[in-house]
């Protein structure tokens, strides 16, 4: 078997001040990426000029720019139509990796080609609030390939993590599952990581692989309706119940994972006949466990939120 190529795939607007701290992250490795493709989404601030000094500086680095905003969703499908790996990791240009996720990605892909995806866990860091836990790190603690069924055992269990911020795809696996949706929105990444994992099943690595940088500012953060929220739920769903995903949301549904929208998704799948196959008592589970974590992490004291962090995830602080 040829050794995985690993494309890289940064998408960027207006994020010039956490640039450096990205870029320089993936090119600090042990194995470096195949390629570094990083599409400015037309960004108002020096960007640019900070990505060409890159660009100029490593020849794995290929910067493209976007003529006007078209939004994360497509201009990360813009970098993956340009990759020319077999793999692919979507870095946000806010976030950062850690040492050795090249290496371990490898190390895993060469052992299980079959794998849609490989992930580690990831340390999230709510840096308005002084907040820090970490998730996937009840996953199984050594390295490991899981089947769709290892997967649904592990989700209603409540112990199921792709984390997104440190998982590369196939390429192949994650273009057939449609690639990063526009019409889902926020969920667009969830959707592609669970869909590939429950199709092709999935390598875990129980290190710390990323950390996830959460500003008022953040994609994740922003401000819209609940109308917006959840006219993009309803889509998901509408597409986990199309018959291109007849293979994979039988698995999803049994696992209860869609439970990590919280109370939202509850209301949406109950309120409808047709989206009986995803009701479940891991579902339910799954529901209480996230509505309770984000109440607590967003309206408790820290000294509290912390606590509620060390019954949901393993989380530390300053």
């Amino acid at each position: 078997m040829s050794e995985p190529r690993i494309s890289v795939v940064v998408p960027n607007y207006n994020h010039e001040q956490y640039l450096a701290r990205c870029v320089n992250a993936l090119l600090n490795q042990s194995v470096p990426p195949h390629e570094i493709i990083i599409v400015d989404d037309a960004s108002t601030d020096r960007s640019l000029d900070v990505l060409r000094e890159y660009a100029s500086r490593s020849s794995i680095i290929r910067v493209y720019s976007n003529e006007v905003n078209l939004g994360v969703n497509a201009t990360i499908n813009r970098g993956m139509a340009l990759a020319t790996g077999d793999y692919l990791l979507f870095a946000a240009a806010d976030d950062e990796v850690r040492p050795g996720i090249f290496s371990s990605a490898m190390r895993m892909l060469r052992e299980y080609p079959q794998a849609g995806l490989v992930s580690g866990v990831c340390e999230w860091r709510d840096e308005a609030k002084g907040l820090s836990w970490y998730v996937g790190g009840k996953m199984p603690r050594e390295e490991c390939y899981l089947t769709p069924r290892e997967m649904v055992a592990l989700g209603r269990n409540d112990r199921l993590a792709i984390c997104n911020q440190n998982a590369v795809f196939r390429k192949s696996a994650l273009v057939e599952a449609g690639g990063w949706r526009a019409d889902l929105r926020w969920f667009s990444d969830w959707f592609g990581g669970y869909v590939v994992g429950f199709r092709y099943g999935m390598c875990h690595v129980p290190e710390v692989l990323s950390t996830y940088y959460l500003y008022p500012t953040s994609y994740y953060n922003s401000v819209e309706s609940e109308g917006m929220r959840r006219e993009a739920m309803l889509r998901l769903l509408e597409h986990l119940e199309s018959p291109a995903c007849a293979d994979v949301a039988p698995s999803i549904a049994q696992s209860g994972i869609l439970g990590s929208f919280g109370w939202p998704m509850l209301r949406i799948v109950y309120s409808e006949p047709s989206h009986r196959l995803f009701r479940s008592a891991a579902f339910l589970r799954g529901t209480l466990r996230r509505s309770a974590e984000r109440v607590g992490r967003r309206f408790f004291p820290n000294w509290l939120a912390r606590l509620c962090l060390k019954v949901f995830y393993k989380s530390s602080g300053p």
